[in-house]
């Protein structure tokens, strides 16, 4: 970032409205013209430092919507697989229950 702060005497580029004689205008006009050149070298400096971080910033914004897709896809394969695990320990535990009440109707147990 650029060394250039803004302030508001860099910016006051008029130094008064005394009159100015014809053999003096001239010389405060320089003087004018000098001060206005520093503050817009002033001005663009703090101009490019902020296209410069607006950039920046819209490069990381870019870079966070990369992640955040890759994230939401990572997100729902594993809620896919959550479920297929639910569902699968489901159907195991009923399988379980099946055999279970199997072995208990061959061993002659009527309560199972």
């Amino acid at each position: 970032m650029s060394d250039m702060k803004l302030t508001n005497e860099k910016m006051h580029t008029f130094d008064g409205h005394e009159k100015v004689g014809v053999l003096k205008s001239g010389e405060k006009l320089t003087d004018f013209g000098e001060k206005q050149n520093a503050a817009n070298e002033v001005l663009a400096a703090n101009i490019n430092d902020l296209i410069v971080r607006v950039c920046a910033l819209e490069e990381k914004q870019i870079q966070n919507a990369e992640v955040m897709r890759k994230l939401a896809g990572e997100l729902d394969a594993f809620k896919k697989e959550l479920d297929r695990l639910r569902l699968s320990d489901k159907l195991n535990t009923s399988a379980v229950e099946r055999l279970n009440k199997a072995v208990s109707l061959a061993q002659g147990d009527t309560e199972g």
